[in-house]
């Protein structure tokens, strides 16, 4: 049975599967809706303020937003073509109903506070009995509400955050939540609006009239914004589909683009591989800057460059060195990492983290993906100004001083620093990339100094990071564990497609990390990270694999991977971080890294196929 709430005679198991969700947003949070009709994730204001549903975290203080019809049937989720707008159809014995959920897009005015949450049901055929359960659960469960009905509005009352509920059908207290059921027949609708309230923002109901004006603005808005797009490749559908994705997860106020909208999905049921990834990652800025130019959409990559050049300064001088890995939507940088005890985790996989303590670990690639993003946007977008170069200057000197120390690497492991490859070959593109552009622009550089250096991590990588007995290049110095972050030793043209050392280590890549084309990074066994229990394949990977095999011109090969590929999205087109053994979504999700690689795999891919 569908749609009945929880702990009732429903039949709905406690935890939807992670990928059985889609997507909506006013491009300064978003929400989480399941296939039932059950929104379990959503944090008001912000994508890293304190949740207001959270049931994907815990089934029974997390709190959630129900909506369904109340008797059996089949269920279907898809967006409105070309939007980010989702819709849920609800089949049933006595008639086929929908609801429509979405979040207006409200600019920089005072309605933009509000931050409204809309959810339009209409019964398209027959009639249907449906219904609503709002109970929010405020700071992640942990903060007490009252609940009160303030002429037709259900008002939800913390010390800290208050909300209003409307609807356009009668609604009724029930202790600390408000319900409501009511019957459609064929042709009618009812309407569900959430609003933050407090300070100029009042209560304010919205009608059937407001509700469709809303509906046509927000299609409006995501199809306008979508017509820059430039692609027009064989994977326009998906690709266009990333890209609404990425721009949901984009902080319009600053620019930031989270990692990802959700905290603690785990990496494996039941384990410990749990982060809070709501926030900006330097690593990701090139990929970033890269998909965004390419498709055309240069506005949201100077918006993220804007953010860069305003809130990561090489100045800062941290023990990590002058940059961290990863800062606040807003660019604060103290992200202290703390569990949340109250909290039983997504199918009891505890615990529940929010902060991230690996804002504080030394990860030397950090500097090759921000240079290399400063590159491509001198390159393909605008000339970056004086005082940018001035800062890319003082960057490569620092990193002329202190590439060659062990650090964290890439996957973040907490299980010691170690000499990685992939850190070495980012500092080496922090350093070429800084040279071409003081050479193509004559800007004033030591480049005596920095083509030095440059040319001792080649010869650095070249003989310490490649096994002999391996045939490949390896996860760090004088090991011979494999990696797939090595994947970008082509990408980023350290090194011919086609070297016979690269081709090697491809085919040692393809025969121990992957799996009917789903990569692993590593072997946690043979290369401890600190943490316990195993991890699925890594979808970022899977599309670096693609790109990896297009360079060496298997072409035929990175195709049959790349349509496999895939077929591992969930039904709206959209990737958790990783993938398990049974190709069930897991990690936080959708995860912007993904989002990304694919957009790339299918440029580069398409090129190749002509």
């Amino acid at each position: 049975m569908v749609g009945t709430p929880n702990g009732e005679a429903s039949g709905r198991s406690r935890y939807l599967p992670i990928a059985e969700h889609g997507l909506i947003g006013d491009l300064r949070s978003v929400a989480l809706v399941g296939t039932d009709g059950t929104i379990d994730w959503y944090c008001c204001g912000a994508f890293d303020a304190p949740s207001v549903f959270a049931s994907i975290l815990d089934a029974e203080r997390g709190g959630c937003f129900e909506l369904a019809a109340t008797v059996p049937g089949r269920t279907k989720q898809f967006y409105f073509p070309d939007t980010n707008v989702l819709i849920t159809r609800f089949f049933t014995e006595d008639g086929v109903g929908e609801v429509q959920d979405f979040m207006p897009i409200s600019g920089e005015s005072i309605e933009a506070e509000r931050h409204r949450l809309i959810r339009r049901v209409l019964c398209v055929r027959g009639s249907i009995p449906f219904r609503a359960r709002v109970a929010p659960r405020f700071d992640y469960g942990a903060q007490p509400h009252t609940v009160r009905m303030a002429h037709d509005v259900a008002v939800f009352e913390t010390p800290k955050l208050s909300l209003g509920l409307t609807a356009t059908v009668p609604l009724e207290i029930d202790d600390l939540d408000a319900r409501a059921d009511f019957k459609l027949a064929e042709g009618e609708s009812a309407v569900f609006a959430l609003d933050q309230v407090g300070g100029d923002v009042a209560p304010r109901c919205c009608p059937h009239m407001e509700a469709e004006y809303e509906f046509a603005a927000t299609v409006a808005y995501w199809r306008r914004w979508l017509s820059a797009s430039k692609y027009r490749g064989r994977w326009r559908e998906m690709v266009h589909r990333s890209a609404l994705t990425l721009k949901l997860l984009t902080y319009a106020p600053t620019g930031a683009i989270v990692a990802a909208p959700t905290t603690s999905l785990p990496e494996q049921f039941g384990g410990e591989r749990n982060w809070d990834y709501r926030y900006v990652w330097v690593r990701d800025a090139a990929f970033c800057v890269y998909a965004l130019l390419r498709l055309g959409f240069t506005g949201e990559a100077t918006e993220f460059m804007n953010f860069l050049t305003r809130h990561i300064s090489p100045g800062d001088g941290k023990p990590s060195g002058p940059l961290q890995i990863m800062y606040g939507i807003d660019g604060r940088t103290d992200l202290p990492e703390r569990e949340l005890t109250h909290l039983e985790g997504y199918e009891g996989s505890a615990p529940v983290r929010i902060g991230n303590g690996a804002a504080e670990q030394l990860q030397l690639d950090i500097y090759g993906a921000l240079i290399d993003s400063i590159y491509l946007y001198d390159k393909w977008a605008q000339p970056i100004s004086s005082a940018q170069w001035d800062d890319v200057c003082a960057l490569v000197d620092w990193v002329c001083e202190h590439w060659d120390q062990p650090d964290e690497g890439i996957w973040e492991t907490r299980g010691g620093r170690k000499n990685f490859l992939y850190s070495r070959l980012m500092c080496w593109v922090a350093i070429e990339r800084a040279v071409r552009m003081a050479n193509r622009r004559g800007l004033p550089a030591d480049l005596v100094r920095w083509r030095g250096v440059r040319d001792t991590i080649y010869r650095r990588i070249m003989s310490r990071g490649w096994s002999e007995r391996r045939q490949a290049f390896v996860q760090h110095e004088d090991d011979e564990v494999l990696d797939a972050a090595v994947l970008m030793m082509p990408l980023s043209k350290f090194i011919a497609p086609t070297d016979p050392k690269w081709l090697s280590t491809l085919d040692a890549l393809t025969e121990e990390l992957v799996s009917d084309s789903l990569v692993y990074r590593y072997d946690p066994k043979a290369s401890p990270d600190g943490m316990h229990g195993d991890e699925g394949t890594f979808s970022i990977c899977s599309f670096w694999y693609v790109e990896a095999m297009v360079r060496a011109g298997r072409v035929d090969e990175a195709r049959l991977a790349f349509e496999k590929m895939l077929t591992y999205a969930n039904h709206l087109g959209l990737y958790a971080e990783e993938i398990s053994r049974t190709g069930e979504q897991q990690g936080n999700f959708p995860q912007a890294f993904t989002h990304l690689a694919l957009i790339s795999a299918a440029f580069n891919l398409d090129r190749a196929l002509g």
